[in-house]
């Protein structure tokens, strides 16, 4: 039996129980790239149908680069065809696998499976991080991929310069009868058009408990795994709203991952004949009802939450916290997350965000899609590729971990091999660090797994894992790169010395070599008990001897930055720029473990503490005041405060008498970092309310109308009151005796 007999056999089968089916052709490039060309022919799939995804084009259909095959996301073909000879890069087969149709192939081309581990391909280069070569990268993930190909069901392998079949993949299922026709609901409110689109059971009801929002305060949660028409659901229901003249504002983490949703509310708005002049195709809909479905990026839906008749947030769970409180601020609001899938699975949404849900004022209804829209359930496409790429990957069940205290966890330092050699560990472990973030994707199980300047450490509870960090090596770069990244050049990884040597201009702080905390989580079920500082105790004990510094970089709020703090991690830098995602600010924080950490942590936290007085009133104009006070006041710096007797009766004359806080702001800012950065908590006790007063006020220079509009003063005039009650504290504690002069005079 040859490729092609092979292939046909694959599809047959797959057409016959709407399921779909791999072909591997593993061999020398050009072999595979004929029999690619010998199985197209054979499986006669129309050239619109078929996709590349390689850098080279050696097929008659559409040909994308392995890095832009986002754009296949949201797309359907008969077959796909993945050159894996340059690289294999996870997230590009995360992307690819969802866009085969039912009865469709997914083709891959590969080196010969018992050499694939051990060669070194691009994707491996992009891992090797300086000071470490592609020498350094090994190749479990690989290894582990090959064994989940030979182990799991619908998966053929050809080899083409044998010409031999290793397996072929017919799974012999069962006959199953056709599907039957997708029922309305009962009773509905959407024109029956709206349910006409639907293409499951689960997909009708999905939209029919749309029509639950249309009384206010109310708030619908979809929940399903990739390729289940949440989407769609969410699209056609935004249609049939704005069908009725209704504004409907749609927001994801990119417009790509909201694309289905806007193909659907269009497509229903020809099929009702209510299709106005769209000003833009893709991200602005209109209707001549005076409807319109629009698309905004999270940052911008949030601030404007209040504004739409209904918002609609897909792939919440790639979504912050943060920004997704804010849109609570909506009348009626629908969210719809992936659960497992290339788009995003971390739970933040879930777990955290959900808690707030309920909490909120608004009446929430769930509903979970669980019938796959594109080809039948139990395919075994998808099981491979969950397990091969770690989508389902999990921590324990609550039930396993609820006990865990810091007297009952066990320091764990599992090695790639240790993981591999332990399914359990690795899905526990990878499932809370996806749990950690909303942008863990399929090339972190590679990297977890290969990457040689990253380490796991674990918490773990009778076995099961119950907090993880992920750690990467930095620094320790020699004179040559320290140079050529301070002159502008880019390297891999090194994250916090590329930030300090390019961005603040330190030549020597890519000389010293730390530990990055790139990822730490902890299993919901057991916060709340000191694990993540216990977990951080024991990275420090540990490398306490062996690296200059520990360190952070992550998105800045004020529990974090507290919680760092008190793990004596000492803020540095804040990004001067706000995530496009999370809509968060980034602090990078430093904790010294030797002489020349000692030395790194000083000259960055000094430069810190001198310039955010400017940052805040420049680029940093609208942080949080209480991420600007927490960020402060986990900074370790010692401020000295030269105010000049002129200084002094400006501050003193303001904050007691008639003075102007415009004519001489720059003392006013001296004043108030100091107290906010004050190392040694001698300052006066401020409370929250005047520090974030004299934040939004004094450090990013706000009218009084925007300090009281913020801050929630009932005027202007009393919020300028607070600012000169604060600066009075601060007067009677730092001032000299030029100061107090003023003080009396005018008391």
């Amino acid at each position: 039996m040859d490729a092609a007999e092979v292939a046909t056999g694959l599809r047959d089968e797959a057409r016959s129980v709407n399921e779909r089916r791999v072909l591997v052709l593993t061999g020398s490039r050009d072999r595979c790239e004929a029999t690619a060309r010998q199985v197209l022919d054979a499986l006669s799939v129309p050239i619109t149908a078929t996709a590349l995804v390689s850098e080279r084009d050696f097929l008659r259909c559409e040909q994308v680069g392995p890095r832009q095959a986002g754009s296949i996301l949201g797309t359907t073909h008969e077959c796909i065809v993945v050159d894996a000879h340059d690289q294999l890069r996870p997230n590009t087969l995360g992307q690819v696998v969802g866009a085969v149709d039912g009865g469709g192939l997914l083709v891959l081309l590969a080196p010969p499976l018992d050499e694939w581990p051990t060669r070194r391909d691009d994707f491996d280069a992009g891992m090797a991080v300086l000071p470490f070569t592609v020498e350094d990268v090994t190749g479990h993930f690989r290894e582990r991929f090959v064994e989940t190909l030979r182990a799991h069901r619908g998966i053929a392998i050809y080899d083409v310069d044998a010409d031999t079949v290793e397996a072929d993949g017919s799974t012999h299922p069962a006959p199953r009868r056709l599907d039957p026709p997708v029922p309305h609901p009962a009773q509905f409110e959407f024109p029956e058009a709206a349910y006409d689109a639907c293409r499951t059971a689960d997909q009708v009801e999905a939209v029919h408990d749309f029509e639950f929002l249309r009384e206010p305060c109310r708030a619908l949660v979809l929940e399903a795994d990739r390729g289940r028409g949440k989407s769609s659901a969410a699209g056609i229901a935004a249609g049939a709203f704005a069908a009725e003249g209704q504004d409907v504002l749609v927001t994801a983490p990119s417009y790509r991952n909201a694309a289905e949703a806007f193909d659907r509310a269009r497509e229903l708005f020809e099929t009702l004949g209510v299709a106005g002049d769209h000003p833009d195709e893709n991200t602005h809909l209109v209707t001549t009802t005076g409807g319109e479905v629009r698309y905004e990026p999270p940052p911008e839906a949030a601030a404007e939450a209040t504004e739409p008749d209904l918002l609609v947030v897909d792939e919440a769970a790639a979504i912050s916290v943060r920004l997704l409180d804010e849109t609570l601020a909506a009348d009626r609001v629908a969210y719809a997350s992936t659960i497992h899938g290339y788009e995003g699975a971390g739970r933040g949404f879930s777990v955290r965000f959900r808690a707030h849900l309920d909490e909120s004022a608004h009446e929430v209804r769930e509903n979970r899609l669980a019938t796959p829209i594109r080809y039948a359930a139990g395919d075994p496409v998808e099981v491979w590729s969950f397990n091969a790429l770690g989508l389902d990957a999990r921590p324990p069940v609550d039930e396993l971990v609820a006990d865990a205290t810091v007297d009952s966890v066990e320091y764990g330092r599992p090695t790639p091999e240790d993981l591999l050699a332990d399914p359990q560990r690795l899905r526990e472990t990878f499932g809370l660090l996806v749990l950690a973030h909303y942008q863990t994707q399929p090339d972190d199980l590679a990297r977890l797994l290969d990457a040689p300047n990253l380490s796991v450490r674990t918490l773990t509870h009778d076995g099961h894992v119950v907090s993880v960090a992920l750690l990467a090596r930095e620094g320790g770069l020699d004179e040559q790169t320290r140079e050529r990244i301070y002159e502008g050049g880019r390297i891999n990884g090194n994250m916090i010395p590329d930030v300090l040597t390019s961005q603040l201009r330190d030549e020597a702080a890519a000389g010293p070599v730390g530990e990055r905390v790139v990822r730490i989580a902890t299993h919901h079920a057991a916060r709340e008990r000191g694990l993540g500082s216990h977990l951080l105790s024991c990275i420090r004990e540990e490398f306490a001897d062996d690296v200059d510094w520990l360190g952070v970089g992550y998105g800045a709020t004020p529990d974090l930055l507290r919680f760092w703090d008190a793990n004596d991690y000492h803020t540095v830098h804040l990004s001067t720029t706000r995530n496009d995602v999370s809509g968060e600010y980034s602090a990078v924080m430093l904790s010294p473990c030797s002489p020349a950490g000692e030395a790194l942590h000083d000259r960055q936290a000094d430069w810190f503490a001198r310039r955010i007085g400017g940052v805040l009133t420049d680029a940093l104009r609208d942080m949080d005041p209480d991420e600007v006070r927490a960020a402060l006041a986990a900074c370790d710096a010692d401020v000295s405060l030269s105010l000049d007797e002129l200084a002094w009766r400006a501050v003193a004359g303001t904050a007691y008498g008639p003075g102007l806080y415009d004519v001489a702001p720059g003392p006013f800012r001296d004043l108030v970092v100091k107290h906010l950065v004050d190392p040694t908590g001698s300052g006066p006790a401020l409370d929250a309310e005047h520090e974030r007063v004299l934040v939004a006020r004094v450090l990013q220079a706000h009218d009084a109308d925007a300090v009281a509009d913020e801050l929630d003063y009932h005027s202007a005039r009393m919020a300028m009151r607070a600012v000169g009650e604060g600066l009075r504290q601060l007067v009677d504690h730092y001032g000299d005796e030029a100061a107090m002069a003023e003080r009396d005079r005018h008391q």
